[in-house]
C-alpha cells in the first residue's frame, strides 16, 4: 500500500484471559506446582476441559514438579523441564490478559526467582524479551508488570478498581461473598496444610492449585470487573492496567481537545496545596427516630455542576474581586455583566465561552444515556466512574490544571444548591432533617408510608422548578441539575454526635422498602465500617432492628454483654486495620494494630488482624493471653449503644451496671 488512509477502528473488545497460581514450600524456596486455567480454551495445548455456562470449553491445566496420578496434572523431574513447559504453554494459550491473585506480588515475583534459579529468560510476553516486574511496598501504589503483548492485572486490583466492597480481600473472603463457594484450603496455617499434602496427598494438593485459578476467572466473570476496566480504558485512552490514575486518564481527555483548540496546555509542575478546598455542605442532622422520610439526591451533582456553570481550567478568567467593579448589579455568586463571566460563589469567575471539561462531560453524558438504552451496565459505570473522578483530579495539585479557586467553585456551588434546595423545602412547608454532599432528607409530615411517596412527587416538582427558574434568574445559563426522588425511610434513626446533644453527620440507619419487602440502610455506622469488629457490627445489626421493631431492649443489651464476658463471642473480636507501610517506619507513633504487628515479627504492608488482650494488642492468629473483655464492653459495644438507647430513656451504664467485672475479679 502506498499512503494509505488510516483511521480508528471502532468494536468491541474480548480479551482472551489466563489466570495462573503457584504453590511453593513456606520459606519459597521449592516450587511445587503451577496452574492455568482459561475460559473457552478447552482443547487447547492438550488441556482438560469442561463445559462452561455458555457452552463453550474451558481450560484447566497443572505442571507439577514430582509424581501424582491426576488427569488434569503434567509431571516433571526438574525445575527446568517444568517452567519450559509452563513458556510453550502460554505461547500456545497466547493469552491477551493474565490475572490471578496477588499474582504481581506473589506469583510472578516467585516464578521470576525461580526462572532465574533455573537459568532460564522470563520472557512469557509475545516477544523474547524478558518481562519486568516494578514492585511496590507502599500500600498506595500498586505493583506493576512490564509483560511485552500482554497485559497483566492482578484479580484484587480489578476488584478494588471497579468498586466491589469486601471486609477483606483474601481469596476465601472473595469466593465465599461473591460466588457462594470455598477453597479447598484457607486460614493462616494453609501453608502447613499445603506442606502435608505435598508429601502425603499430592492429588488433593493439585485440585487445590487449580480450583484457585478457576475461582479467580469465576469472580471476574461474576463481577463483570475486567469488561468494566476494558470501558474505562477505551474511554480514557490509558492502558487497562493504569485506569486508576484520574490525573493521567483526564489529561489523555483533555489534551486530545486542547490540541484540537489550538491551545496549549501548563507544564505538569507538582506543587504544594497552599489552602484547603472546601468540602461538601453537609447540614446537622436533628437527632431521633423518625417516620416516612424521604431522601432527595442529585443526579452526579459535581458533574451537573462543571457541565451548567461552564467550570473549566481554560474558562477561568480569575477573581471576581480582581476582575474590577462590577456593572449592571451583578455580585459574587451571579452575573457580572462587565465581563460577561458567571461568578462562583467563592468569587470565581468563568467565561461563557464553552469549556472543554463542560464538553467532555455533555459527551461523557450523552453516551452513558446510550449505554443505559442499550442495557450495557459496564458501559454506563465505566463513564460515571469517569466523571466522578473530574472534581478530585482537579482539586489535586499533582494535576497539571489544578487551580485552588477552581476546585472550589465546584464545592461552594454544591454547598450554595443544597441549601438553596433546603431553604425551598422548609418554605414549602416541610421540615429538612439532614442534608449532605448530594442530598436532602425530608420530613413530609405524611400520614404514612404511601402518602409520603405521594407527597415527596410533589416536593419533587416544586423543588425542581424552583430550582431551574433561580439558576436561570441568577447565574443566567441552562440547568443540567437533576435532583431525584431516591426513596423513602419507613423509619430512620439520625445518632447523636458521640458525647453530645449535636446531631451527627454522615452518620444514619433507617428501613427502606424495596420489591415489596423492608431492609436495613446503614451508612458511616460501625456496621458498614472495617476498622470496627464484629462483634461490634452484629450488636449495632440487632439494637437498631430491635428498636425499629419496637421490641424489648434492656434485656438484649444485658444478655449480650453477659454472652461477651463468658468467651460466647471470642470469633467476633477481631480488630482490622491496614498497615500502610513498612512496620519499621511507624515511628512517631505507635497505633494498635503496629503494635501487634511488631509483636507476632510482621514488617510488610497489608491488612492486620489482631485481638485485644489483657496485656494489649496481639496478632489474631498468635494470641498468648485472654480477652481484655472489659475493653471490648467499653470500646465496642458502649460507644454504639449510648448513641442509640438515649432515645428510649435508657443507658449502657445503667443496664450493665453491677456486671461489669473489674480486672481484679478475674
Amino acid at each position: 500500500f502506498r499512503d494509505p488512509a488510516i483511521s480508528p477502528a471502532a468494536g468491541s473488545i474480548a480479551p482472551t484471559v489466563l489466570a495462573i497460581d503457584i504453590e511453593t514450600k513456606r520459606d519459597g524456596t521449592e516450587l511445587y506446582a503451577i496452574s492455568l486455567a482459561m475460559k473457552g480454551a478447552g482443547g487447547a495445548a492438550g488441556g482438560a476441559s469442561s463445559s462452561g455456562p455458555d457452552g463453550t470449553k474451558d481450560y484447566a491445566r497443572v505442571l507439577y514438579l514430582g509424581q501424582v496420578d491426576h488427569p488434569d496434572a503434567e509431571c516433571f523431574g526438574t525445575l527446568r523441564a517444568l517452567l519450559e513447559r509452563f513458556s510453550a504453554l502460554i505461547l500456545e494459550l497466547d493469552p491477551d490478559i493474565i490475572t490471578g491473585w496477588n499474582v504481581i506480588d506473589f506469583d510472578l515475583k516467585m516464578l521470576e526467582q525461580f526462572y532465574r534459579t533455573a537459568g532460564l529468560p522470563f520472557a512469557i510476553g509475545r516477544t523474547e524479551q524478558p518481562c519486568k516486574l516494578f514492585l511496590e511496598q507502599s500500600f498506595f501504589s500498586d505493583s506493576r508488570v512490564d509483560m511485552p503483548g500482554r497485559m497483566v492485572l492482578d484479580g484484587i486490583w480489578l476488584l478494588k478498581t471497579s468498586g466491589v466492597k469486601l471486609p477483606n480481600y483474601k481469596l476465601e473472603t472473595a469466593a465465599a461473598r461473591l460466588l457462594g463457594k470455598e477453597k479447598l484450603i484457607t486460614g493462616d496455617s494453609r501453608f502447613l496444610e499445603i506442606e502435608r499434602l505435598r508429601q502425603e496427598d499430592p492429588k488433593a494438593l493439585v485440585d487445590y492449585n487449580l480450583k484457585d485459578s478457576q475461582l479467580v476467572l469465576d469472580i471476574i466473570q461474576t463481577t463483570h470487573a475486567l469488561q468494566l476496566t476494558v470501558q474505562r480504558s477505551m474511554l480514557t485512552r490509558m492502558a487497562m492496567d493504569r485506569i486508576r490514575s484520574s490525573i493521567a486518564s483526564l489529561d489523555s481527555l483533555y489534551l486530545h481537545e486542547v490540541r484540537k483548540r489550538g491551545m496549549v496546555s501548563p507544564t505538569n509542575i507538582i506543587g504544594e496545596r497552599d489552602e484547603r478546598i472546601k468540602g461538601g455542605y453537609v447540614r446537622e442532622s436533628k437527632p431521633g427516630i423518625y417516620e416516612n422520610i424521604a431522601v432527595f439526591d442529585f443526579k452526579s451533582l459535581y458533574p451537573s455542576i462543571i457541565r451548567t456553570f461552564n467550570i473549566d481550567p481554560a474558562a477561568y478568567l480569575g477573581q471576581h474581586d480582581e476582575l474590577g467593579e462590577v456593572s449592571g448589579g451583578g455580585d459574587a455568586g451571579g452575573e457580572d455583566r462587565s465581563h460577561g463571566g458567571i461568578i462562583a460563589p467563592n468569587g470565581a469567575v468563568f467565561s461563557r465561552e464553552p469549556g472543554i471539561l463542560p464538553e467532555l462531560i455533555q459527551r461523557l453524558w450523552a453516551q452513558r444515556d446510550e449505554a443505559k438504552k442499550r442495557k450495557d451496565k459496564n458501559a454506563s459505570n465505566a463513564i460515571k466512574l469517569l466523571m466522578n473522578s473530574f472534581f478530585g483530579v482537579l482539586a489535586n495539585p499533582a494535576c497539571r490544571f489544578y487551580n485552588i479557586n477552581v476546585a472550589n467553585a465546584i464545592t461552594h456551588f454544591g454547598q450554595e444548591l443544597i441549601k438553596l434546595c433546603a431553604d425551598h423545602m422548609n418554605e414549602m412547608g416541610y421540615e429538612v432533617i439532614y442534608g449532605d454532599t448530594d442530598s436532602v432528607f425530608v420530613d413530609l409530615k405524611a400520614a404514612d408510608f404511601d402518602a409520603a411517596h405521594e407527597e415527596a412527587k410533589q416536593a419533587l416538582a416544586g423543588t425542581m422548578g424552583f430550582l431551574t427558574k433561580t439558576i436561570t434568574k441568577r447565574w443566567g445559563v441552562q440547568s443540567y441539575l437533576d435532583l431525584e426522588f431516591e426513596h423513602v425511610f419507613k423509619k430512620l434513626l439520625m445518632p447523636h454526635l458521640r458525647g453530645t446533644e449535636k446531631g451527627a453527620k454522615k452518620r444514619y440507619a433507617g428501613i427502606i422498602v424495596r420489591d415489596g419487602r423492608e431492609q436495613m440502610y446503614y451508612t458511616g455506622l460501625e456496621v458498614v465500617r472495617s476498622d470496627w469488629t464484629d462483634l461490634a457490627k452484629q450488636f449495632q445489626v440487632q439494637l437498631l432492628e430491635r428498636i425499629f421493631a419496637g421490641e424489648e431492649i434492656k434485656e438484649f443489651v444485658k444478655d449480650y454483654f453477659e454472652k461477651l464476658q463468658s468467651g460466647q463471642f471470642d470469633d467476633l473480636l477481631i480488630y482490622r486495620k491496614a498497615i500502610r507501610k513498612p512496620v519499621e517506619e511507624y515511628t512517631k507513633t505507635t497505633p494498635p494494630h503496629i503494635q501487634a504487628a511488631r509483636k507476632a515479627g510482621r514488617t510488610g504492608v497489608g491488612i492486620m488482624e489482631y485481638v485485644w488482650t489483657r496485656t494489649g494488642p496481639e496478632a489474631a492468629e498468635a494470641r498468648e493471653h485472654p480477652f481484655d473483655y472489659i475493653h471490648y464492653s467499653e470500646k465496642q459495644l458502649r460507644p454504639i449503644a449510648d448513641s442509640v438507647l438515649s432515645f428510649i430513656g435508657l443507658s449502657y451504664e445503667d443496664i450493665v451496671s453491677g456486671k461489669q467485672k473489674s480486672l481484679f475479679d478475674y
